[in-house]
């Protein structure tokens, strides 16, 4: 049974941004969470089980970006999620440096 149409994005642009977001803003969502998260607490436990939940967080972020109802601000979303992650993850390295 084929979708309605008018459920359908229609602007190509927007279909690349859903596209775009699912795939390469979904993983990179995925693995500035779990560097965050290494960057507080324990690295090696964190990378170990990082390979289990970053797939796992990278499918439901797939599956969420196309239920929004606009890619571009989807990407926003993402933009600002990764770069809280990325000054939570400079703030535990400043705090906990990784010693040899």
């Amino acid at each position: 049974m084929p979708a309605n149409p008018k459920y359908l994005t229609t602007s190509k642009w927007q279909r690349f941004a859903k596209i775009s977001a699912a795939i390469l803003g979904g993983y990179l969502v995925s693995v500035s969470i779990h560097l965050s998260l290494a960057a507080w607490l324990d690295r090696a436990t964190v990378l170990i089980t990082g390979s289990y939940t970053i797939f796992l967080l990278w499918t439901a972020l797939m599956i969420l970006s196309f239920l929004a109802k606009n890619g571009w601000k989807l990407w926003g979303l993402y933009l600002i999620v990764i770069l809280i992650c990325g000054i939570a993850i400079y703030i535990g390295q400043s705090l906990y440096p990784l010693t040899s």
